[in-house]
């Protein structure tokens, strides 16, 4: 077997860490809807990373990968617990602009917080990350179809809390 290279693991992960850190913590956020546990999840996403460094080309997609897995896992944990949500009070969303009122940022919040996980994220994916149908396709592993109704549901039960 060969040797692997020595890779100092603290200065990886710091890196790592250092830029990916706030977008990961974000869509673990809108994944779980619960600001506590996301901070967990990306916290034993990096411990395992200074554990046992990856070794990938893409750590973008690899770190994402990781803690949408940790995501999912946290969930049916929470479903075989039968786990009450309780309204976190810190925000799901940063302000996407200034002019947003408080309780207008509030009341999409609120909406975001009753939508399945699979639609949050590829609201989030889509939304707040840019990414393409095809780009969550494939980072998610479902297929585009799947993806682009799961998005069209969100936004018509949105409109509908929302009232718009």
């Amino acid at each position: 077997m060969p040797e692997r290279p020595d890779i100092d693991e603290p200065s990886l992960a710091g890196r790592l860490y250092d830029t990916y850190s706030a977008s990961l913590y974000r869509y673990a956020v809108l994944l779980l809807a619960d600001a506590s546990a996301a901070e967990d999840v990306v916290q034993q996403v990096f411990a395992s990373i200074v554990r046992r460094p990856p070794r990938v080309e893409d750590e973008a997609h690899y770190l994402r990968r990781a803690v949408r897995n940790a995501c999912y896992s946290q969930l049916r944990g929470w479903r075989l617990r039968r786990r009450v949500f309780v309204d976190d009070e810190r925000p799901l969303i940063e302000p996407v602009a200034e002019d947003v009122a408080p309780d207008e940022r509030l009341a999409i919040e609120r909406a975001l917080r009753t939508l399945p996980a699979e639609q949050r994220e590829v609201i989030y994916l889509h939304v707040f990350e840019g990414c393409t149908f095809r780009e969550i396709a494939e980072a998610t592993e479902t297929s585009i179809n799947t993806i682009a109704a799961r998005y069209r549901y969100a936004l018509t039960r949105l409109k509908e809390l929302l009232a718009l």
